[in-house]
């Protein structure tokens, strides 16, 4: 059975860190680039990094540029989303996703598979 699943969030304050883990089962992770996502309380879903198939190339949002830093792992089938930094407008709930497309950039429309997600809190 495939299956993303998310891990490592919680509540920080302003300026702490997290790190957040996706594992994988079910498909051939090193075929696929992995992304993570976030939705803010009433807001929608938006994009934050995605890595591609071996790790080579990595994207991020602006917004989270020098702060968080996205890696896999294809031996543990684990994707990984060191969060430094972190202010509370990073507060959300934390998607990771897969796309099996060669090139993918993680655009949030193309995804195939997703996991259900964990709450990052950070209080300011």
């Amino acid at each position: 059975q495939l299956q993303l699943v998310e891990s490592g969030g919680g509540l920080v304050h302003s300026g702490g860190s997290l790190r957040l883990s996706c594992a994988a089962s079910g498909f051939t992770f090193s075929n696929y680039a992995i992304g993570w996502f976030r939705q803010a309380p009433g807001k929608g879903r938006e994009g934050v990094s995605c890595i591609s198939r071996t790790g080579d190339i990595t994207n991020y949002a602006e917004s989270v540029k020098g702060r968080f830093t996205i890696s896999r792992d294809n031996a543990k089938n684990t994707v990984y989303l060191q969060m430094n930094t972190l202010k509370s407008e990073d507060t959300a709930v934390y998607y990771c996703a897969a796309d099996r497309h060669p090139s993918s950039t993680c655009e949030l429309r193309n995804m195939d598979y997703w996991g259900k997600g964990t709450l990052v809190t950070v209080s300011s």
